[in-house]
């Protein structure tokens, strides 16, 4: 099965199960604007371009699918619990609604001093994965909403198409 239809199929599974989970309109979601998407793209690629990896493109169906996931199972109690679907994900956690994209993808990217090339780990036991899956080099389409929770602060959810992080593998 090519990539594209993979991607396809895993859409359609994904909407599926979140289509019989929410049957009505998710509330309280961000629409993703223009300077919210720019804001993602280019500090994706930024920390992407810096270790000679293609740039990602935004994909709406999976910002979509960040929007009903983060609005529907993340808004309520504001924690970060990450969805069972078959993308790449990253969360964010903020007090307070100043958060932007940008910020969000600098935390994920500053794990970098803790990302250990030569034997693929995470230092001194310091989490790092977030910033393998914003560098991973066999993704290439991202989508990401931010909502603000009903507490009043903000969780930024990307998700990632192909997904990464496989154990054993190096991101780049």
């Amino acid at each position: 099965m090519d990539k594209t239809l993979q991607f396809l199929t895993s859409l359609f599974i994904s909407f599926s199960l979140l289509l019989i989970l929410y049957q009505a309109k998710p509330t309280n979601a961000k629409i993703n604007s223009t300077e919210f998407i720019n804001q993602v793209l280019e500090s994706h690629n930024a920390a992407r371009k810096s270790v000679g990896v293609a740039p990602l493109k935004w994909e709406n169906l999976l910002a979509t699918y960040a929007r009903i996931y983060s609005s529907r199972q993340l808004r309520k109690e504001c924690k970060l619990i990450h969805s069972t679907g078959k993308f790449g994900e990253n969360l964010f956690w903020g007090q307070g609604k100043r958060w932007m994209a940008t910020d969000a993808v600098a935390a994920w990217v500053a794990e970098k001093q803790w990302y250990n090339y030569d034997d693929n780990s995470c230092i001194g036991g310091y989490q790092c994965g977030h910033y393998t899956q914003v560098v991973w080099k066999d993704t290439k389409l991202v989508g990401c909403s931010k909502i603000i929770c009903d507490s009043g602060d903000t969780i930024i959810t990307c998700e990632y198409y192909p997904a990464g992080n496989y154990e054993g593998e190096q991101p780049y």
